[in-house]
């Protein structure tokens, strides 16, 4: 049998990989476990400063960080630079979680906090895991990827609800009448999961949202923070729910949970 292209690595090549991956999430988590509450935000990548979404990012970013945000993005150009401008520029944290890519993505100037990761996942996690909110502004396939991937974790309950605010009603809205019509119709999801996100044009309520929803669930948040409260069979490294094991012979419990 013809083996895949990239396959042909050893197996001992292959397990010293989990070193490398390892050591990304550990720098992840000593970063970034010293923020203060995030918000993660994604947009296109070629977006330019004429571009009234770089501007309404550009907005965000500053409004954020005056209301006490941190401010995440992928660290390269377009609304990435945008919001990473505003937040930094408003003398907040800008952190940018900078990819490796065959094609250069240089890193935005705009990034007082910086990790580069070679691992699409074990950057991912980082969005998810330190993050109070999500916000979209339009884009491509990346975008998508983030705000499906948090539409996910979200109605499965992988991860309690947090807000998703996505930027541009003209852009967003064919995609909601979309799942309207094409997902909700015929089943495939169900109605209040069309309610999972919301989609405004107005930065100044988005940034004011966010802020009274942190305020909201501050306490709430503060507890789970605390040592003594955390379940450890019920959440994983990742930052989201363990759950109920798919198999019925297996159940979590004990030293290996806290591994996950």
């Amino acid at each position: 049998m013809t083996k895949r292209p990239g396959s042909f690595r050893t197996p001992a090549e292959e397990t010293w990989r989990v070193f490398r991956i390892m050591s990304e999430f550990v720098e992840g988590f000593e970063v970034m476990s010293s923020l203060p509450a995030a918000v993660s935000v994604f947009g296109s990548s070629r977006s330019v400063p004429s571009d009234p979404y770089y501007r309404m990012a550009e907005e965000l970013g500053s409004k954020l960080v005056k209301k006490g945000f941190a401010v995440i993005t992928g660290g390269g150009p377009g609304i990435m630079e945008a919001v990473s401008k505003g937040a930094y520029e408003a003398g907040g944290p800008s952190v940018g979680l900078n990819i490796f890519l065959p094609h250069e993505q240089a890193a935005n100037d705009y990034q007082n906090v910086s990790l580069d990761f070679r691992y699409f996942f074990c950057r991912k996690v980082m969005f998810v895991k330190y993050a109070s909110a999500f916000v979209c502004f339009p884009g491509g396939f990346g975008t998508m990827d983030e705000f499906f991937e948090s539409m996910t974790l979200i109605q499965t309950e992988k991860t309690k609800r947090f807000p998703v605010i996505l930027v541009g009603s003209s852009f967003w809205g064919v995609l909601a009448n979309w799942m309207r019509d094409h997902q909700l119709a015929p089943g495939f999801i169900d109605a209040d999961n069309l309610k999972l996100f919301q989609i405004t044009d107005d930065v100044e309520w988005t940034a004011n949202y966010l802020a009274r929803w942190h305020e909201k669930h501050a306490a709430e948040e503060a507890a789970q923070a605390e040592p003594h409260a955390i379940a450890w069979d019920s959440v994983t490294a990742e930052g989201t729910t363990t759950g109920k094991s798919p198999r019925k012979d297996v159940q979590p419990g004990g030293y290996e949970d806290l591994l996950r």
